[in-house]
């Protein structure tokens, strides 16, 4: 029998293993900090808010999402390659759309941190993000 105390850390640590975010799962020089992961109105639907940071040089390699992602450059600069589009270099203030179920890696060519605030509105039960073959 599981103690009281000990099923709130197992549900933690199942719910980050489910959101990808074990530094394990991640890139060197990447991370992916949730800080929001909301059911939403539309059923078998979730919204995730996450901090994206990119050392330089960093790279995200190719990986797709069960939904779309908004992002907004907090600081430094990125380049987003997204299958069937030209490569977007991103600075500051810069958004994007990348649709869901599509390739797409991004790499930071500066030689400054950059910082990314993403939403995704994703499909309940599947990972936040996957490798792209």
């Amino acid at each position: 029998m599981k103690s009281p105390t000990l099923r709130p850390v197992l549900l933690a640590l199942a719910l980050a293993g489910a959101a990808g975010v074990f530094a394990a799962d991640q890139p060197a020089g990447f991370s992916r900090k949730i800080l929001l992961d909301q059911d939403l109105a539309t059923p078998g639907k979730h919204g995730v808010t996450a901090l994206i940071e990119f050392k330089p040089g960093a790279v995200a390699p190719r990986h797709f999402h069960p939904g779309e992602e908004l992002l907004y450059v907090l600081e430094g600069g990125v380049r987003i390659e997204i299958d069937g589009q030209a490569p977007r270099d991103l600075k500051p203030g810069d958004t994007l759309l990348i649709p869901g179920g599509v390739p797409h890696l991004g790499r930071n060519l500066g030689p400054v941190p950059a910082r990314i605030l993403s939403t995704y509105f994703l499909e309940k039960g599947r990972p936040l993000a996957s490798p792209a073959k």
